[in-house]
């Protein structure tokens, strides 16, 4: 058997067994809508989960990293859409507390919300730093806001939350 078809084999295994256990955590007219695919435009990426098409897509790149990565990153993207099932139509945090049950459920627990996976990492050049008169903080955004907008933190402490003129970030520099 060549390496190719070892790997393959190996993809489709881990990919019966993840969805058997979904099965077992769900149900199965859950599970049977289930669909996993390969999107070859993912770039950073490892995976995505979609709850309403109850789709996930992984990167074709971890399979090149390890299989290991691909068993986690599509039990990571399954959890998601257990997490959703489980709650109905409740909304949740992305890799809130359902989640994190959902993951430990199906054997990874601990999960992280982000990876550290060597895939490439586009970095755009942030132009616009806007500073808050008050407090001084600053944040540098690629585009340039649309919007007024104010320091949240300078709101919270003396305006209750609310947004006040007084604290209207200004445009500082263009980078």
């Amino acid at each position: 058997m060549s390496e190719e078809e070892q790997i393959r084999q190996a993809l489709h295994s881990i990919l019966d067994d993840a969805m058997q256990l979904l099965e077992e955590l769900s149900d199965v007219a859950f599970a049977s809508k289930v669909k996993v695919e390969w999107n070859s435009r993912m770039r950073s990426t490892a995976g995505r989960a979609f709850w309403p098409e109850a789709r996930v897509e992984l990167n074709p790149r971890l399979i090149s990293i390890s299989l290991v990565e691909v068993r986690r990153t599509l039990l990571h993207e399954l959890a998601h859409l257990l997490a959703y099932y489980r709650c109905g139509r409740r909304r949740i945090a992305p890799h809130g507390v359902e989640w994190q049950l959902a993951c430990a459920d199906l054997g990874i627990p601990g999960e992280r919300a982000t990876h550290s996976l060597p895939l490439p990492r586009q970095q755009q050049q942030k132009k616009w730093r806007y500073s808050c008169p008050r407090c001084g903080k600053g944040i540098e955004r690629v585009r340039k806001m649309k919007r007024y907008v104010a320091c949240y933190p300078c709101c919270q402490k003396y305006n209750g939350g609310r947004y006040k003129k007084e604290f209207l970030l200004v445009l500082e520099q263009i980078v």
